[in-house]
């Protein structure tokens, strides 16, 4: 499966935020034909805690065409991705990770607004250019 085209820039603003990168791809067996690859798996540990979270990243781009497209795909991809993990990594969490430009723009829009609250999607907005994360959207 290609690689979104900030793949390289999400990695390194994830692990700038104190992520270590576990798995490029995340890869999820839901048959013995078939497995779902999600860009990438991470953990953190959280020392006061002494607790180890993890996360499991699907990273869009948004540089086609058509934005609701897109959102199409990624919105199907991550409630696809979110069911997998329940059924095979329960306290793993799923991020869809999106650049800034397009969350400022299209992300706000009240339709789109409606369909990640009533999905429930879990958001992190990265710059590209700097390659960092700007905000987690829980």
């Amino acid at each position: 499966m290609a690689k979104d085209v900030f793949h390289q820039q999400v990695k390194k603003a994830l692990i700038k935020d104190g992520w270590i990168i576990t798995h490029d791809p995340f890869t999820i067996p839901i048959s013995e034909a078939i497995k779902l690859q999600i860009d990438l798996a991470a953990e953190n540990s959280i020392a006061a805690e002494r607790n180890t979270e993890k996360i499991a990243v699907e990273i869009k781009s948004f540089v086609a065409d058509s934005d609701i497209s897109e959102f199409h795909t990624a919105l199907g991809q991550y409630l696809n991705y979110c069911q997998a993990l329940e059924e095979k990594e329960a306290d793993r969490v799923l991020y869809l990770a999106i650049p800034i430009e397009t969350y400022q723009d299209f992300f706000q829009l009240s339709f789109v607004q409606r369909a990640l609250q009533r999905s429930e999607v879990k958001l992190i907005i990265y710059d590209p250019k700097y390659e960092e994360i700007r905000l987690w959207i829980k």
